[in-house]
């Protein structure tokens, strides 16, 4: 072969080879972007479920941290808080920079540089796990750990730190960093039952977060790690140290300068207890009991909801009212039981508009407790203003307070007086002052049972369909009737005949501020100005001289009591009341049993909770200055009502002569009657068949007769009340012969 021709096979091959070098080259370029192109679209799937998983890990619910709910006076005073989790959010405009300095340098000083989850922290952390064999551990960056306390648990798993990283990488997109940094502040745990750095702050030193000093702010980022071992209050030294790490790490972030921290560190903890750790205030629990139900009942706000909704609830409580109240039910001459376990219950409402200013839902009340204050019982004779009397005397052309009316026992209705005492008749005025239970029946018969339901309806006292008996007149109902019922029924009788709906609650607040809900006063008119002020008068009365009239009160008070027989135990009593008001309030007191049976009975009535509910009220008045008027005011365009008509017994009645005038010869007749000169006396002198009416004289007690001439003649003096238009009991006879 020619060496030209083996010098192109030569080239020939050397092309083949450069042909297939280029072809594998080709090929090698051609796997290896695939190989990439497949590590890309691998970590970007990665990364997509990643971000998908996050959305489904991270419930949006859950960014909506539970708050506290507090209730408070109108005069701004916290009265209770409601809570899971002690909480009260605050923005991170208002937290000062050097605290949020300390989260950030002791927990993730890179917080600012990544993206919800540190690399470096991260391969340090799988390095030691591996070593160790154990998830020993964490690289968790400030958004990991949100992410954790938000929507995972606390377990050490590689698939909840896969969760977790899903749920931070979210969060970095849903959020900004400072918003993530505020939810942190806010959620974490600080020991003491408070959560979020608002409430450490003011549980630990009394002072709101925007307050407080470089040291202060240390100490609560040092308590993240271990709230209860680094406690200041039961470890104050491990607090102190833990401090100083904190305060040494932010110099070391280049937050604060070497001197800074050497100061800061010198100072003592700084610790100031607020009220909250000091102690509880149990007078309040009925009250707020009361206001809890009303937010379920009329505002759609269950129990639940106020516990982490962060309500501001301002009610109308008056604590100095509240705290008398619930000292003077702590002594037990008030409550006149056979064996322990004597309860009772009190309220007190505005008489202008029905606000509650006072609650007490039993003696020793606490918070999810039976409260007596709604609880219906059986009103006796406290029913009969509102039953009876009142709905009588709004037929003004047929009854009014000196109405006649029977007092004596009928068989049809078959009811007795308690003092076994008749007197055959009697006006409504003395029917209330004596409480008789004859006159209450028979007029609620008058007037019809249906008739004394409707206002008794405008009264919001709905009765139980099997309520149609007379026994209504003497508070024998079905069911019954609560306190705060009564209370409110007879703000009718203190405020000019109008009432309002009773409530507790002034107005709430949304966690945002919003206010959701204010208070306005609606009266209706149920007894005209003048039955009202009749009625007052009258309850008046009652607790001057009538039933009403135990204990001591130095101002005016308008009243009635009511006293329900024991079923198995005869002469004791079942139910106790005092249902009255002052010029200013209007108040229901009960006493009995939660459970009533022959082991359990009241060894007292009536005369037991109107002497509570005077010194309640005298307590009030002298504790606070005064604060009660003295006396009612009768209002514009009514009448007085007179004082009823005492007629006195005659006696001594005495017949002389005396002459002068025309007659030589008079016969004088005296007496000796009452020192009310409203009294008119009428001289009789006897006839056969019926005696002659001679003559009359008004608040004197003397009388002249002309002509006497030493007749054999016989006279008598009838006292006569004007007003009523009743004759009392004659004198005896007497003659001039």
């Amino acid at each position: 072969m020619s060496s030209e021709r083996r010098n192109e096979k030569r080239k020939d091959r050397r092309k083949n080879r450069r042909k297939n070098q280029k072809n594998v080259f080709r090929q090698k370029i051609k796997w290896l972007g695939i190989a990439i192109a497949a590590v890309f679209v691998f970590l970007l799937s990665g990364y997509g479920l990643l971000i998908l998983g996050g959305k489904m890990v991270a419930d949006e619910n859950d960014l909506l941290l539970d708050l506290t709910t507090t209730v408070r006076t109108e005069d701004g005073e916290v009265v209770k808080t409601l809570y899971n989790e002690n909480r009260e959010y605050v923005s991170v405009d208002h937290i000062p920079d050097h605290v949020l300095q300390a989260f950030v340098a002791v927990e993730d000083r890179r917080f600012y540089e990544h993206q919800g989850i540190d690399l470096q922290s991260i391969g340090r952390a799988v390095y030691r796990d591996i070593l160790a064999r154990s998830k020993v551990e964490g690289g968790s960056t400030i958004t990991q750990q949100l992410s954790k306390n938000l929507f995972l648990t606390n377990d050490k798993s590689w698939a909840r730190k896969i969760k977790e990283s899903m749920a931070s990488l979210y969060l970095e997109r849903r959020l900004s960093k400072d918003e993530i940094l505020e939810l942190y502040v806010n959620q974490v745990y600080f020991g003491e039952g408070v959560y979020g750095v608002q409430k450490a702050s003011q549980f630990f030193f009394s002072k709101d977060v925007d307050d407080l000093t470089i040291s202060e702010g240390a100490l609560l980022a040092g308590l993240m790690k271990a709230p209860n071992g680094y406690s200041p209050l039961n470890h104050p030294e491990k607090a102190a140290e833990r401090r100083n790490v904190v305060l040494q790490t932010m110099e070391s972030a280049g937050f604060i300068d070497e001197e800074t921290r050497v100061l800061e560190q010198e100072k003592d903890l700084g610790i100031n207890l607020s009220e909250e750790k000091r102690g509880t205030n149990p007078w309040v629990d009925s009250y707020v009991d009361i206001a809890i139900k009303e937010a379920a009942e009329k505002h759609n706000l269950s129990f639940e909801d106020l516990q982490s909704g962060g309500y501001e609830i301002t009610v109308y409580m008056n604590d100095d009212f509240q705290q008398i109240a619930y000292q003077d039910f702590q002594e037990d001459a008030f409550f006149p039981g056979n064996t322990e376990g004597t309860e009772g219950s009190f309220v007190m409402l505005d008489k202008d508009n029905g606000h509650i200013v006072s609650a007490i839902g039993g003696r020793n009340f606490s918070l999810g407790d039976l409260n007596r204050v709604n609880v219906q019982r059986q009103p006796g004779s406290t029913f009969k203003p509102v039953a009876v009397y009142g709905p009588a005397l709004m037929k003004e052309d047929k009854y009014n307070p000196f109405t006649i009316i029977p007092d004596q026992y009928m068989e049809e209705y078959d009811v007795k007086n308690v003092s076994g005492e008749y007197k055959n008749n009697i006006t409504i005025y003395q029917a209330i002052v004596e409480s008789t239970n004859t006159s209450a029946v028979w007029l609620l018969d008058e007037i019809g049972i249906d008739y004394a339901k409707s206002y008794l309806n405008k009264l919001e006292l709905p009765l139980d369909d099997k309520d149609k008996g007379t026994s209504i007149a003497l508070g024998g109902l079905e069911k019954g009737v609560t306190p705060l019922q009564m209370a409110q029924s007879y703000q009718a009788f203190a405020d000019n005949g109008n009432m309002s709906e009773a409530t507790a609650i002034a107005e709430i607040k949304d966690r945002n501020g919003e206010v959701i809900y204010q208070s306005e006063t609606s009266n209706k008119e149920v007894f005209t100005p003048q039955v009202a002020w009749d009625m007052t008068e009258m309850l008046k009365e009652n607790v001057r001289t009538g039933t009403a009239s135990s204990g001591y009160y130095a101002k005016e008070l308008a009243g009635k009591t009511g006293t329900t027989q024991h079923t198995y135990v005869d002469g004791a009593s079942k139910d106790a009341w005092f249902v009255g008001y002052t010029p200013d309030y209007v108040t229901a007191a009960w006493m009995g049993y939660d459970k009533s049976d022959e082991k359990h009975y009241l060894t007292g009535g009536s005369a037991y909770p109107t002497s509570l509910t005077k010194k309640i009220l005298t307590d009030i008045d002298n504790q606070t200055g005064s604060a009660l008027t003295a006396s009612f005011s009768m209002p514009e365009d009514v009448e007085p009502l007179p004082d009823p008509i005492d007629l006195p017994a005659i006696e001594n009645l005495n017949a002389s002569y005396t002459f002068g005038g025309m007659a030589l010869v008079k016969g004088k007749l005296t007496w000796s009657g009452s020192a009310d000169d409203r009294v008119v006396y009428r001289i009789y002198k006897e006839e056969e068949g019926t005696d002659e009416l001679v003559g009359e004289v008004e608040g004197e007690t003397e009388f002249i007769i002309d002509d006497i001439w030493f007749r054999n003649e016989y006279y008598y003096v009838v006292p006569f009340d004007p007003i009523t238009n009743m004759e009392g009991q004659h004198s005896e006879s007497v003659s001039f012969f």
